[in-house]
């Protein structure tokens, strides 16, 4: 840590992050975000401003205990499919593979 002071402080500011999301209190992002605004690294720099441009939602994120993961997660799973059949098939056969690995994904899990 004495080599790379900034790494050490790095670190820190990451178990802040994760200790203010799980927390179940908004108030502690708003002072990790102060805290976030001293360091000049850039990359961190856009990610605090990626945070405040959708403050609210990821208040109500730390709040509320539920979320729309699952359609996420379907949505996602459609459009993988899509990019890997995109220009070769019809939409019957995206409309089948979908459903197949959903058939599919059911019986193991």
């Amino acid at each position: 840590m004495k080599t790379y002071p900034l790494l050490g402080a790095l670190y820190s500011l990451v178990k802040e992050f994760h200790a203010a999301i799980f927390s179940k209190k908004p108030e502690k992002l708003d002072t990790w975000i102060e805290s976030a605004k001293k360091h000049d690294v850039p990359e961190l720099q856009s990610f605090v401003e990626g945070i405040s441009k959708d403050l609210a939602a990821i208040k109500n994120g730390i709040i509320y205990p539920y979320n729309n993961g699952l359609a996420e997660e379907s949505v996602n799973k459609i459009k993988v499919i899509k990019r890997i059949m995109y220009g070769r098939n019809s939409f019957e056969l995206l409309k089948a593979k979908v459903l197949f690995h959903e058939l599919f994904h059911g019986e193991f899990n």
